[in-house]
Formats: structure tokens, sequence, C-alpha cells
């Protein structure tokens, strides 16, 4: 009998320790009414788990650990990143244990080695009881995968769902729940290749939006561009209340900035994620998920900016000093134009800032790298991804602490002397390559807002943000998603940008080369009036008078309705490109010359071609070489 109600004991006293430790460690409290359902889901799978094993106390450490990375794992999540574990985390798991060092690694793959290891050990079938219960996992796991309808709206409609704030899911519904829910949610809307018919009508909606120009257009001029993703880089003198001393940014960089009118970049992330903020810049499209784009979301070859520019003569080189497969870099490098990536291996690592390698050395090696492109006149994308500025902002032994701050989180005050040195440093990249490519364009960006303590505990001092996302105001999402962005146009100067969703930075880049054939950046060219910033379950635009606009869930007023239904489209036309069989690639028209008027890409509304008609072109663009090609 003891034995039988094992199982029960066990999840009753798991459950009330790591829900102690989610509310008093992380501030994460599930509510207590979600806890009777979510807590007989927990028991119905630990009754599954007990009936597949051998040995008791094995089940116990399993059960143990399993339960612990729901609640427990969760709980960390969202107090770091403000939202729980998803589905597309799996994918994301080898990109995280390749970024931690020491114990945290530890930390992280040990659990999950133990799971799956004592899993394998222990499993058995022995008893009847071990056969019915590997009947029910199968059922339930073909029924999720194949049928997630008929478990996500009994599940939606007795729970209740937010489509934007995940962290409220997580507290009204439990971890096993939210769990259970959510990876059903995962296949029921799984992203698909769209089919002609909605391409044609998607294209359609978005070409029919864009401005038609009297003008003549001008000759494609090559210049070099020179794209600099900065690793959290973000003006610390937002949190009024750290009161630093001194001021962290560099004055010349302030300086810099204020000619621009403080533009604002606004990334699709928060403290992490940098592949997003990558796709966003280099291929024009919003990430509207809370899923990593570069990781399953982006098959195909596309003509992002880094394919278009080296089917333009350009030499197309990205950098930077990470290990190459981070972020499934290598393949998708590839796959949107780079004929060269530059990764650890490919650097002296000669001044390190514990396992991140400092921006000064990382823009003179790149700058020595491309010094020949430069000499002999050849157009160049030189892009760069900044890896100094990572959570836990570590500085090695030659860059001591400058900046000190009355905030009792550690992060606010080792996030500021990062900056410190982030911020010259990059002045002085800047300096140097606008002498050395006067007509160049230099483009930088912060690519998200630095984690500054668990549940925005840096921002919540200086009452910048709430501590979650449900309590957030329209001002709180713009500034949660603002980073300084500046675009040096040659010997003209920074341009003023105000506040620029990323994503529609490369079709700027463009711009300012006069190129006037077909993009897929056309697609993404913003509404009349209006700047569209998608986050998971919501979007918010930025007006003409400045004003922010949130949109949350239907019924939407007038703007979020347009807003909404051009978000539809270019999300449409998005999966037909990158995951799709490329209906609305852009096609070259004949009879198009330089310096034409803007022609939209063609469509299926243009003509009615055989299926053969409309195979993706073939690129005459080199396979991009990953670090070990090179040499």
């Amino acid at each position: 009998m003891l034995k039988k109600s094992l199982p029960l004991i066990s999840t009753a006293l798991l459950y009330t320790v790591f829900y102690l430790v989610s509310s008093l460690k992380f501030d994460v409290q599930i509510k207590l009414k979600a806890i009777p359902f979510d807590f007989l889901l927990q028991l119905g799978f630990s009754y599954i788990l007990y009936a597949l094993s051998k040995r008791l106390w094995i089940f116990l450490v399993i059960q143990t650990l399993i339960m612990g990375l729901l609640y427990v794992g969760n709980a960390i999540k969202i107090s770091f990143f403000g939202g729980p574990i998803m589905p597309d985390d799996i994918y994301a798991l080898r990109s995280l244990l390749l970024i931690l060092e020491g114990w945290r690694f530890f930390a992280a793959a040990i659990p999950l080695a133990a799971i799956a290891s004592l899993l394998a050990f222990n499993f058995s079938m022995r008893h009847w009881s071990a056969y019915l219960a590997s009947t029910i996992a199968i059922l339930l796991g073909i029924t999720v995968v194949y049928r997630p309808v008929s478990i996500l709206d009994p599940l939606d409609k007795h729970t209740g769902n937010s489509v934007w704030d995940q962290r409220s899911n997580y507290l009204w519904h439990g971890a096993s729940v939210y769990t259970l829910q959510e990876g059903t949610r995962y296949f029921a809307l799984a992203d698909a290749p769209p089919d002609q018919d909605k391409v044609q009508v998607a294209a359609e909606n978005l070409l029919n939006r864009l401005p038609k120009s009297p003008e003549v257009a001008k000759p494609f001029t090559p210049r070099n561009i020179h794209l600099v993703l900065l690793e959290s880089f973000w003006d610390p003198n937002e949190l009024k209340k750290a009161n630093y001393k001194p001021n962290p940014l560099s004055p010349e960089f302030r300086k810099l900035w204020k000619s621009a009118e403080y533009s604002h970049a606004m990334p699709p992330v928060f403290g992490g994620y940098t592949a997003n903020s990558e796709f966003e810049v280099l291929c024009g499209f919003p990430v509207v998920k809370d899923n990593v784009k570069f990781e399953r979301q982006l098959l195909n070859s596309v003509p992002c900016l880094p394919h278009i520019l080296a089917d333009k003569g350009y030499r197309t080189v990205a950098s930077h000093p990470n290990v190459p497969v981070f972020w499934n870099r290598v393949n998708v490098y590839r796959n949107i134009g780079f004929q060269t990536y530059w990764s650890i291996k490919d650097f002296v690592q000669d001044d390190m800032n514990r396992e991140f390698m400092a921006d000064a050395t990382l823009y003179r090696q790149v700058s020595e790298k491309i010094s020949g492109s430069l000499e002999n006149k050849q157009p160049i994308l030189d892009y760069i991804v900044t890896y100094f500025g990572h959570w836990n902002y570590p500085l090695g032994a030659s860059r001591p602490s400058k900046v000190k701050s009355a905030s009792s989180v550690e992060e606010v005050t080792t996030y500021a002397n990062t900056v410190y040195y982030k911020s010259r440093e990059l002045m002085t990249f800047i300096d140097d390559m606008r002498k050395r490519d006067p007509d160049g364009i230099i483009a930088v960006f912060g690519d998200h807002l630095p984690f500054l303590g668990e549940n925005f505990a840096g921002y919540v001092d200086s009452g910048v943000l709430a501590t979650q996302r449900g309590e957030f105001t329209p001002a709180m999402f713009r500034l949660y998603v603002s980073t300084p962005i500046i675009i040096i146009d040659g010997k003209r100067g920074p341009l003023k940008l105000g506040s620029l969703p990323l994503y529609q930075v490369p079709k700027l880049l463009l711009d300012l080369l006069n190129f006037n054939e077909p993009s897929i950046m056309d697609y993404t060219a913003a509404p009349p009036d209006v700047r569209v910033r998608p986050l998971p379950g919501l979007h918010f635009n930025v007006l003409k008078d400045n004003k922010i606009e949130l949109c949350k869930e239907p019924p939407y007023d007038k703007t979020c309705q347009e807003s909404s239904r051009w978000l539809n489209d270019v999300n449409v036309v998005s999966n037909d490109l990158f995951i799709g069989r490329q209906f609305s690639r852009p096609r070259q028209v004949t009879g198009n010359t330089q310096g034409a008027p803007l022609q939209q890409p063609v469509v299926a509304q243009q003509v009615t071609p055989s299926v053969s008609q409309w195979e993706p072109l073939k690129s005459s663009l080199p396979l991009a070489k990953t670090s070990d090609e090179l040499k």
C-alpha cells in the first residue's frame, strides 16, 4: 500500500517545496486557484513514470529533477527574461549550453544528462501497469502532435489564455498545465509553407501600399557598409535613480548620438536572443514569435541584404568572436549570402574579458582583415557582431571598474562599467573608419536591452519598467525594446531616424546606395504614418506624433486593425520566403536597367505562370565559407 501511494506522497512533497522556492526566491507564485488541476496533472504524470520504473529510489530522483526543471526552471526564466520556458527553447538548448561557462554549464547540463540517463537505466515493462502507462503516454503524444486542438480547446476554455502575457498564463495555469497547453499550442499553430493563392493575396496587399515616387531614380552607387551589432548596448542614464558617477557613455558617443537626435532602433527581443535582431537587420522582416528564427525558420537561400549586395559585386563578410555553430550561424549566414564568416578561431585572443573578446581587438583585427578590400576599392559589406557586453558583464584585468552607482542591483553597476569601455572602443572604431573610408556607410545599433537583475529589478528601481509585462504601460513597451542606433551616411553625417523598427534598416541601407531593383524589403515598407513593432502575442504602433498605440487583443481600433492586417500579410510572405516555395521571391524583370524606377517584385497577380516558372531563381553567389574552409 505504501509503495502504491509513494507517487502521491512524493508529488505533494516536491510540489510544496518547489512552490515555496519559486515564490520566495524568484517571486514567481502560481495562483492558488490553479494548484488543484496543476497538481492532479503532475500526479498523473508521476504515476506514469512510477509504473515504468524498476527502482523506486531512481524514480524519486528522476521525479525530483523533472519537477525541479518545470517549477524552478520556469521561475528562473521568468525572473531573467519575463516569460516562462517555451517549446522552442528546446531548440535553443544547444546554444545555451555552448555559452555557459564553469559551474553554470554543469548546473544546466548535469540535470538534463541525469534525467536522460536515469530514464533509460530505470525503464521497465515488467508489470501490466507499465503497459497501461506506456499506452497512455503514447496516445497522449500522438494526440498532441496530430490532433492538438482536441486537447488545446478544452484547456483554453477551462483555464483561459493570454496571447501576449505568457507570465500570467504560467501563474494562472501552473507549470504542468502550462507545459501541456503550450506544447500542444506549438503543434496547433506551427508555421507552415503557405500555398500560392494565399501568398498572391498577401503580396498584392503589401505591394499596393508602396508609394509611387515621381522622381527619376538615381543610378546604383556602391559604397562600403560597416554594420555593427553591439551586444546589450543601451543608455544606462535612463536609470535616473542609479546616480552614475561618472557618466557611463563616452562623451564623444553621446555627442554623435545627439547629432542623430538620439535615434533608437526597436529590436524584437529583450535581454537575449541576439540572432533575432540579426535576422531583422539582415533580412528586413519582423520576428513575431518567441523563438529563434535562425534555428529552424530560415531553411531557404533567401535574397537578404548580404545576398543582394554580393550579386552586385560586394564582398560580404560576417565577423563574430564566438563558436561558429552558435544559433546555427554557419548555415544561416550561408543561406542569406555571406561569402566569408570569421568566428572565434579566426581571431587572435589577445584581449579577453573572461570568455568574451574585447571590442577593441575585434575592431582592430577585422579592420586588418578587410584592409585589402578598402585599398582595392572593392565594395564590402562588413558585418560585425560584438560579444563583449554579454551578461554577466565581466571585465578583464586591463579594464578596471570606473563607474559607481547608488543601486543595490549588482548588474546596474557592472553593466555601466561594461558600457563605459564599450562606448569608448566603439568611438575609436568609428573615428578610424570615417578617416579610412569617408564615403562609407557606418551603422551601429544595440541588439537588445541588458539583463539588470531578476524581474527587471534594475529598471524597476528607477520606475522605467514594471516587474512584469502585464503591468507595462505603452511607454514601457517602447523602452523595453529601444536601443541606440546611429547610421552615418558617409560625409553627410548621421541620419535622424526617430524610433525605427530594426527590420526596416536593410531597406534604408539599400536606399542609401540608390538600389532601385525589386527586393524582399519592399514587402515590409512601413504603412503610412506608422511604424509597427511586433512582439510575441502583441504589437505596438509608433504614430506620426510619436505617441504609442498598444495592440494587444481584438477588438482593435482602426489603426490597430490596419497594422494587424499588414502584419498578417507580412507573416504570410515571410513564411513563403524563408520556409516555403518562395512564390513571392522578386524576379529581375526583362529590360530593367540600373537607375530605372522601382519595380514591384513579380508575383502571381502579374502573370498566370506554370509551376516551373515559380521555381526560385538560381543565384551565382558562392556558398559562404566557414572558419574551417577559410584555413
